[in-house]
């Protein structure tokens, strides 16, 4: 039995191991490990904002997308002391998860064939104190239009948000579906934003009750578009700005402007691991300076009480 061939990649001033190379990772494309680590060395620049100082879930195909996954909340032993590491409390005890503060750190979790690292929507020194909003809108299966509703109801929802004097950003998800972000001042706990997020739905549902619901289960939805806000809880995360997804093509979750959302063509996967790099250098980070765009739910919890 020979052994696996091992390389580095140079990150910074560290040389990340690469076991197994050429494990081709999507193998209809060719795309293998090698190339998955040197596509998030190219993006970590725009996407270690939202990965700093967050306990993440690896997402992790070890025999490539299409093969047997799970997701990875502790921390194994083999990692490298350099890799920061945060202990979270759970019911009975406590488990010790990443935190991907640097560009070799997200290197490293592709050689584990993480494809999708799922950050938490709170930072390590505030667990229970969220600093985003997550809005996920996923079309109905029985939606004829395509992307369509997808695209008018992030529409609708980000002018709601903005009413309420938010500043939301709208991503695709690399899967099916849009995501809408709102940045938090984390003066709040998740109970709090997950119960506006959810006010805020319904404010959105009952307008137009005949494309959106807030119902949970598909059989009562008749075909209208799910608005859901159950990721904003304790605990939970969400896919990362440019985080590749386990699907054909090796798409990925793509921050967007405003304006592209009236683009008739776009897709949930309409960027893939091969095709984003060149997006950014030609259009830049549309999610620059999101930081910038913090608020707090007061006031906009007041605005909603208005209406």
């Amino acid at each position: 039995m020979t052994a696996k061939t091992k390389e580095t990649i140079g990150v910074g001033t560290r040389s990340v191991p690469l076991s197994n190379p050429d494990k081709e990772l999507f193998p209809d494309d060719g795309i293998t490990k090698a190339e998955l680590a040197d596509y998030y060395r190219t993006v970590a620049r725009p996407m270690l904002p939202h990965l700093k100082d967050r306990p993440l879930v690896m997402e992790r195909y070890p025999d490539g997308f299409q093969g047997k996954s799970f997701f990875h909340k502790d921390v194994p032993d083999y990692f490298p002391e350099w890799i920061r590491t945060v202990q979270v409390p759970k019911e009975g005890g406590s488990v010790t998860m990443a935190v991907c503060d640097d560009a070799a750190t997200l290197v490293y979790l592709a050689n584990q064939a993480c494809i999708t690292p799922h950050p938490w929507l709170s930072r390590a020194d505030c667990l229970d104190c969220p600093d985003r909003l997550v809005f996920d809108l996923d079309p109905s299966e029985h939606d004829g239009d395509g992307f369509e509703t997808v695209r008018w109801s992030a529409r609708q929802l980000g002018d709601l948000l903005t009413e309420l004097g938010l500043r939301p950003a709208v991503m695709t998800t690399g899967s099916r579906g849009l995501h809408l972000l709102v940045l938090l001042d984390r003066r709040t706990d998740f109970d709090t934003a997950r119960h506006f997020a959810r006010r805020v739905a319904d404010v959105l549902a009952a307008r137009h009750s005949d494309r959106l619901t807030t119902e949970p289960r598909k059989n009562k939805r008749r075909g209208r578009l799910y608005l859901d806000t159950q990721r904003n809880a304790y605990a939970q995360t969400s896919v990362a700005p440019y985080a590749v997804r386990a699907r054909p093509h090796a798409p990925v979750a793509t921050p967007l402007e405003w304006n592209e959302l009236d683009d008739p063509g776009l897709g949930p996967r309409q960027w893939t691991l091969r095709t984003l790099p060149e997006r950014l250098e030609k259009d830049g980070d549309p999610w620059k300076g999101l930081s910038r765009c913090r608020r707090s739910l007061t006031a906009a919890e007041q605005r909603l009480d208005a209406l």
